[in-house]
């Protein structure tokens, strides 16, 4: 049984200052064993994604405590994937899934990217979609995610369908079609202004999906259109405008793949708006030649890159965001799931063969 314990978010230090946060998240600590202070997510302090006892003894890590200003620990109750219709990820944590993705990030050479909060990256195997499996480095590491959050417009977009404020016209579904499959930039602002500006974010903030959250250091915002011009909106924690995190994008595609955004229709229109990507670099280009359908958006920007993708084969289901603020980062972008898919993919496939 997961205890909501297992998944800690550490709101320190955001490059040079200490990130804004809500007062109110640092009340009641509690105290904790030290078998669950261990799973403290304290990367920026050592050289591991993970505490663990080769290198960070007991006096050790209660003095590191001693010096750290904020540890928030958060609840299924109040950070829950849409409310009672799936399992929450924030307590989906898995340690072994988690060592495959440290083991990668250390085989590819990006342990110090991770460390400098140059790249995050979530990963969540939904095999079986009643026991996901997450694993993430800088998970709630909000970074500016260029296009990427067009798919934050195509949610709201299809939230205001489903409330009757817009028609899903063939019109529209193309408009969404091209603003996510080729991250066309005009019909992402069309659809941005017809959606309402400022109502794509409140939908993000909204109790049903909190696909940005600052209990969680933010997630997906769209705070400017997708042209030249100023923002309307910066995100309130990090005054990114077109920003993201890695296990916020992770949750957009968990709460779309068990149907907890947008009724059962609707559904079918995102998946398919989401699929055959146009733009063939990054994860596509990584997963090239393997037999996988992929619902996939992507974001580029000088040196920002960032990835997002449901995977799925024969056997085998998984989700995987990455972003990075590297020139490099479209490279690691092709070679990270390239080397995660060889070892997740079989070793699904050995499990279901087991279970049968």
């Amino acid at each position: 049984m997961r205890t909501q314990l297992q998944h800690w978010n550490w709101m320190g230090s955001k490059r040079d200052s200490w990130a804004p946060f809500n007062a109110n998240l640092v009340a009641n600590m509690q105290q904790h064993s030290w078998d669950q202070v261990k799973k403290l997510k304290l990367s920026r302090y050592c050289d591991e994604y993970t505490l663990n006892d080769r290198f960070v003894s007991h006096m050790r890590l209660l003095k590191l405590l001693s010096i750290i200003p904020v540890l928030v620990c958060t609840s299924a109750a109040v950070l829950a994937d849409g409310g009672e219709a799936g399992i929450s990820l924030w307590e989906a944590h898995d340690p072994g899934l988690q060592k495959i993705l440290n083991q990668t990030l250390d085989r590819l050479h990006l342990k110090d990217a991770v460390a400098r909060n140059e790249l995050a990256v979530t990963l969540v195997d939904i095999s079986d979609l009643s026991e996901p499996r997450v694993a993430d480095a800088n998970g709630n590491h909000m970074m500016y995610a260029a296009s990427l959050p067009k798919i934050a417009i195509l949610l709201a977009a299809c939230v205001e369908i489903e409330r009757g404020a817009l028609k899903l016209t063939p019109e529209l579904q193309e408009s969404m079609t091209r603003m996510i499959r080729n991250s066309s930039n005009a019909d992402a602002t069309a659809v941005l202004n017809l959606v309402g500006k400022r109502r794509v974010n409140a939908i993000l903030q909204d109790d049903r999906f909190r696909l940005y959250d600052p209990q969680v250091d933010g997630g997906l915002w769209v705070g400017k259109e997708y042209a030249q011009g100023v923002a309307f909106q910066r995100d309130p924690l990090h005054n990114i405008s077109h920003g993201a995190t890695a296990t916020q994008v992770a949750r957009f595609y968990y709460m779309l793949e068990t149907g907890q955004l947008v009724n059962p229709e609707l559904t079918a229109v995102m998946k398919e708006i989401l699929s055959r990507p146009a733009i063939q670099h990054k994860f596509v280009k990584g997963l090239a030649g393997q037999q996988v359908e992929m619902y996939r958006k992507s974001g580029t920007w000088h040196q920002f890159h960032a990835d997002s993708a449901l995977i799925e084969g024969d056997g085998f289901r998984y989700i995987l965001v990455a972003l990075a603020e590297n020139p490099a980062g479209g490279q690691w972008l092709v070679q990270l799931p390239r080397m995660l898919h060889r070892q997740i993919a079989p070793q699904r496939l050995a499990l279901n063969a087991t279970n049968r």
